[in-house]
């Protein structure tokens, strides 16, 4: 099966050039140049879309739009930012800490910057394909259909980072671009938008595609399902949830049934499967981003957005970023029953070897953080160590594993001084989809419902140890998780138990403060676990969450400067 590379256009179009001769050299296009109207050849067009997907791993480690991970697990308290103190890449510092943050941190602007380059991208291919004749082109509505999940995408990460955010289309004219703000669509509008481009690849999308790393009708309605579990949440203006929107949560159980009903997907036997290479576009994966090495460019399309993320042993050797925090090590706890510790799971510290062995823990704690003492990334000699550590004193002894491989793994790529690898980055695992189904029954009142799916998600954490072995064939900690009662089940214990399931699930996967945010609960969840976690990283200590503020970043100064000021602040900036 072929795989779709994601190649810059601009690269594929040099190999098109035009000769001239001395009469008539000004008559003739620039070489190497294509006018716009060369463009707009199905092949070309082709091209376009290509440029589309490319930008989905086209991030930079300072501005990483794949994992979002200095903005869903760094501000969400799962981890610390790490690396060489506060001031190593200190916009994450700023992010991390919430009241150091300001407009005019040139990350943000970067990573607004980005973004947009991939709506751009979506939008010029669909002005060629709205105006190519289907009869030239079949693949035409197919491919609308693609692009209008990448727009979609890409929306959704501004909506999620800004939340008020200027909504342009292919219909917009380039020169009235200056003429649209970022407050013309309400909250709600903006979302519907995205959710119409979801709505519109489902439509035209086919089930399966010749191509691996194309988006399909099932990555499409799990999008959809996302995005209006998302909207269902009705916030004010100061971001607070004012209500909760039942029919959309009625349509993301219809879609996400849709989605299972395919049987296109499973949960990996072993969770470990979804952070390896040799599970890249497995069943678990709905849609992800396609990484490449040895594709004929120097250094391959790989993984930059996470490539601080490596330890610094001699093996890779920098640069100790995204360490996993006290806080979320602790949560990994498990009562007699298996269960986790709703509110008592930080009342002591992992942090000793036989801690983990006189504690019982979920398993999927050693698949998820990098632990001193315990084998690393599944391989029983390769044993982590505090050596390997950048900023002990600052920022702990953890390190995070599942955006890493191992340095004998077919897909690592040193780019000094930077780790990368070529294993693929997921969008949407079936486990996000099982879980975004069981959320809506729970706050639909059918909670009896979501048990036995919150369940199977546990059920395979518990299969999950054949690979957490240390080199005598023993487990790494002492494992004990199971499964929730129906008794035990109503609607408030099932919410929390949901709530607390995928921050174990997902945890470093870049979703958490995107969850705390959408469920109204972000500033008081985040100020009780700063009271906290300051009393052991002294660089917290004036870290402070502003309710009406900081639930999104805000709009780069440099944005509202260069739209002479027709972009508007979000409150509290």
């Amino acid at each position: 099966m072929k795989i779709i590379k994601t190649s810059v256009l601009a690269l594929s179009l040099l190999a098109f050039a035009s000769g001239c001769n001395d009469n008539k050299f000004l008559d003739v296009a620039p070489t190497g140049a294509l006018s716009d109207d060369q463009l707009n050849t199905p092949a070309n067009i082709e091209k376009q879309v290509i440029a589309a997907y490319s930008q989905l791993g086209n991030d930079v480690y300072r501005a990483p739009y794949t994992s979002m991970w200095p903005y869903g697990n760094v501000r969400a308290g799962d981890a610390y930012k790490g690396g060489n103190g506060t001031a190593d890449v200190d916009a994450f510092h700023f992010y991390e800490t919430f009241t150091f943050n300001r407009v005019d941190v040139g990350n943000t602007d970067e990573l607004w910057f980005l973004i947009y380059i991939g709506v751009s991208r979506c939008n010029d291919a669909l002005r060629r394909l709205d105006a190519v004749d289907a009869a030239a082109m079949p693949t035409k509505a197919v491919r609308q259909g693609e692009v209008r999940f990448l727009r979609g995408h890409y929306y959704f990460l501004l909506k999620e980072l800004f939340n008020r955010v200027p909504y342009i289309d292919q219909t917009v004219p380039t020169d009235k671009y200056g003429e649209v703000s970022n407050v013309d669509l309400s909250s709600d509008a903006l979302w519907t938008k995205i959710a119409d481009d979801f709505r519109f690849a489902v439509a035209n999308l086919p089930e399966t595609q010749p191509e691996t790393g194309r988006a399909t009708k099932s990555a499409a309605q799990a999008y959809l399902a996302k995005t209006l579990l998302y909207q269902a949440y009705v916030q004010n203006d100061n971001h607070a949830v004012t209500s909760v929107d039942q029919t959309k949560l009625q349509e993301v159980v219809s879609l996400t049934n849709q989605v299972i009903a395919s049987g296109k997907y499973s949960l990996h036997p072993d969770y470990a499967t979804n952070f390896l290479t040799a599970g890249d576009n497995g069943v678990e994966s709905v849609f992800a981003i396609q990484f490449s090495r040895n594709d004929g460019t120097p250094k391959g399309r790989t993984d930059r957005g996470n490539q601080l993320n490596y330890p610094m042993n001699p093996d890779y050797g920098c640069c100790g970023f995204h360490q996993p925090s006290q806080n979320l090590v602790n949560a990994y706890k498990t009562d007699a029953q298996g269960l986790p510790l709703f509110t008592t799971f930080n009342n002591s510290d992992l942090s000793t070897p036989t801690d983990f062995q006189t504690n019982t823990v979920d398993p999927r704690l050693d698949h998820t953080v990098g632990i001193p003492s315990h084998p690393y990334k599944y391989a029983p000699t390769f044993v982590f160590e505090t050596s390997w550590l950048r900023d002990q004193n600052t920022y702990g002894v953890y390190m995070s594993m599942k955006e890493n491989v191992l340095p004998s793994d077919p897909s690592f790529q040193k780019t000094p001084p930077f780790m990368s690898s070529s294993k693929n980055w997921a969008i949407i695992r079936f486990a996000d989809v099982l879980l975004w189904k069981a959320e809506a029954l729970i706050e639909l009142n059918r909670a009896s419902e979501a048990l036995p799916i919150v369940n199977q998600i546990r059920q395979r954490a518990q299969n999950s140890t054949a690979r957490l072995k240390t080199a005598t064939g023993a487990n790494i900690s002492n494992y004990k998780i199971g499964l929730y009662s129906a008794g035990q089940w109503n609607q408030q214990y099932a919410r929390e138990a949901l709530r607390f399931e995928r921050r174990l699930e997902f945890a470093m996967e870049g979703q958490r403060f995107f969850d705390l945010v959408r469920w109204g609960i972000a500033g008081d969840y985040l100020n009780t676990y700063f009271d906290k976690e300051k009393t052991k990283r002294l660089y917290l200590r004036e870290a402070r969450f502003t309710k009406g503020r900081d639930e999104y970043l805000p709009i780069p100064l440099n944005q509202i400067n260069f739209s002479k000021g027709l972009y508007k602040q979000n409150p509290g900036w």
